[in-house]
Formats: structure tokens, sequence, C-alpha cells
């Protein structure tokens, strides 16, 4: 019951958003500007004061980048296989791939973990962020254009993904803090005091807004007069279980097999890894798909079962690891 009084509150901002969104009372109108918010201010903020507080050492790890990189590549192939063997695109099977191993761990990771596990939880939870940024989002979009073929342009579209990664502040935001921590100095008063107003609203705010941003998905669909994909239909079980399962399977199944071999790698990182594992799909992939011309109503049907079921399975997961 402790566990689940933590959580609940997490969610129910997010069911909050979504019927914010859903009744009007938020117009779907400032839906981008509180999605805005998050990312350039209230997160930044977050991930420069964690990137400036956890030693550079912990947060470029490279046995938990390699461990969530594997983990991640390993859930992901069979997610895009299985679509291309069901008659996807690589463009759809490329997302559903990312969707299966993207878990929102920026808006909803950092502040529920770091409420559960504390504020030790941030250095893993960051590593993952840079992987699935820099890594897996720049290899999805990549796979998304084989069917453009032509060397010319893969390398654009590489040369794309790359860029796309470089206009993300969260990186930015984590590399800055990083590079202030290590001068060992403090902030002044005022900016430090600026800077934590702005991290303390990224949790309450975030959570609203990816309700927000679920609602607006649905209405937007129905106003175009498109069909909802239903939360069942096609793949969308199967990816779901993905990610609610089988790759916070992975990761500690990796994690056990690199203890056991005597890399050095704390247990206590391992059970950061697999909550963040264990979270609902990322809410930004929706976004992405929707500028790529993939099938969104897919992508955002994972997004919204992954997060109403997200409760039970995290749940659980904690109650196991915790």
């Amino acid at each position: 019951m402790d566990i689940v009084s933590v959580i609940i509150p997490f969610f129910a901002l997010v069911l909050i958003g979504y019927l914010a969104a859903r009744s009007r009372a938020l117009p779907l109108e400032a839906v981008a500007g509180l999605n805005s918010y998050v990312l350039y201010f209230a997160l930044s903020a977050l991930l420069f004061q964690l990137g400036a507080r956890t030693p550079v050492v912990e947060l470029l790890d490279p046995v938990l980048m390699l461990l969530w990189l594997v983990a991640g590549l390993l859930v992901m192939a069979p997610a895009v296989a299985i679509a291309r063997r069901s008659g996807r695109g690589w463009l759809d099977a490329s997302f559903g791939g990312l969707i299966a191993v993207l878990p929102n761990s920026g808006f909803m990771g950092l502040p529920l973990i770091a409420a559960l596990v504390g504020a030790d939880s941030g250095g893993p939870i960051i590593t993952s962020l840079l992987v699935d940024i820099v890594l897996m989002q720049s290899l999805a979009i990549a796979l998304s254009q084989r069917a453009r073929g032509g060397h010319s342009g893969v390398r654009a579209q590489v040369a794309a993904a790359l860029s796309r990664v470089s206009r993300n502040p969260m990186p930015w935001a984590i590399v800055l803090g990083a590079a202030w921590g290590v001068t060992g100095r403090r902030l002044p008063g005022p900016l430090d005091d600026v800077l934590t107003m702005l991290a303390e609203s990224a949790t309450p705010v975030a959570l609203f807004t990816i309700g927000a941003v679920l609602a607006r998905q649905q209405m937007r669909a129905r106003a175009a007069g498109e069909r909802p994909t239903a939360l069942l239909s096609g793949d969308v079980p199967w990816l779901t279980v993905l990610k609610l399962a089988l790759h916070p399977v992975a990761v500690w199944l990796l994690g056990l097999a690199a203890i056991g071999a005597g890399l050095p790698l704390e247990e206590s990182a391992l059970v950061v890894l697999v909550l963040v594992a264990a979270l609902p799909s990322a809410t930004n992939a929706s976004m992405l798909a929707e500028r790529l011309g993939a099938d969104n109503g897919r992508i955002a049907s994972v997004i919204l079962t992954s997060t109403a079921l997200g409760f039970a399975t995290f749940t659980l997961a904690v109650t196991l690891l915790v």
C-alpha cells in the first residue's frame, strides 16, 4: 500500500490532464504550449541540475549504456521483424520497434522513480535517456527511411536523424549541467533559485501534459474524420507487451548476466534501469511518427494502452524490486 500510495498521484495527474483536454477545460491549442514549457524549460532545468550533481563517470557509465542499448536492440529487433513479415513497410515497422523500447523516462520516470528509490536514481535514468535520444531514436529514423534506398539517401536520413537529436534540448541540458558540475562551483544564488523553481514544476506539469497529449491525439483523429485505431487491434497488444513486460525482463536478465560476469554493475543501478524499462511508452514518439508520416494512430494506441495498463504493471515491478 505504501508503494501504491506513492504511484497513484503520478498516474492521477496523467488522468486529470486527459480529462481536462477531453472536456475542453484545457483548450487543445494550449497543449503544445505546455509541452514546450516542460521540454524547453522545466525538464531542461531539472536535467541540468541532475547533470551538475551527478559525477560524469556515472552519467557515461559504459556498462549501463551497453546494457541499455543491447536490451533495447533485443526488444526492437523482433518488433521490427514481425511487423515486416506481416506486410508493414519500413516506416511503420521501425516506429513499432521504437515505441516498444522508448520509455517515458523524461516526463514520468525521473520524478516517479526518484520518489520511490531516491535521488541517487538520477544517474542511471539520465544514462538511459542519452542512449534513447542519441542512439535508439536515430536508429529508428534511419531504418524508417530504408525503403528509399541508395547510399546517398541513407546518409541523408542519418544526417537528418542526428540533426533532430542536436535540436533536442534534453541531451544539451545534461551535457551543460555535467560540464558545470566538473568545475565544482555553485551557480549564483538567484540563478540557482530560478532553475530550482522551474525544475520543481516539471513533475506536475509534465504528467498533466502526458494526459492532455493523449487526449489531443484521439480528438484530432476524430476531427479529421479518421477512425481511431482500436486499442486492441492489430499489433497494439503485442507492442504493449513488449514495452511493459519483455523490455524490463530483458534489462533484468542482461543485468544479472553482467553482474555474474563480474562487470562493475551495482544492483541498485540495475533496479533503476529495470523500473525505467517498465515505464509506459514515451509520448514524443507519436509526434515524431506524425512528422515522418508513419501510422500515428497505431503509435498513439500503444502509448495510451501502455499508460493505462502501466499503473498495474509498474506497481508490480516496484513491488518485486524495491
